[in-house]
């Protein structure tokens, strides 16, 4: 996201500049207001947006792992102990490689 003025937040603070009179200003400082607060909450929820992004991908990664140790576990291949430790590992935070 860029971190450019919405164009709606600027031409509320053009109009705001250009407009004197007192019950129109303090309307307008009032919508200003809440266009700046409105721009807040979305740079915020974005934010968060990443972050659940960013968790989602590394639960996936540690299912991924899951999955390949529990097939492993259910073949014949004798490295599947190491590989289920090294998955549950992953699993319960102890590794975040």
């Amino acid at each position: 996201m860029t971190d450019k003025q919405p164009e709606a937040l600027r031409l509320a603070n053009e109009y705001y500049d250009d407009h004197w009179i007192v019950g129109t200003k303090l309307w307008c400082r009032e919508t200003v207001e809440e266009l700046r607060r409105l721009h807040q909450s979305e740079r915020e929820g974005w934010r968060y947006a990443n972050e659940l992004e960013q968790e989602r991908k590394r639960l996936h990664e540690v299912n991924a792992g899951l999955v390949e140790a529990v097939k492993a576990a259910l073949s014949d291949d004798q490295p599947y102990i190491e590989k289920c430790k090294t998955a549950l590992a992953k699993a319960q935070g102890e590794n975040n490689g």
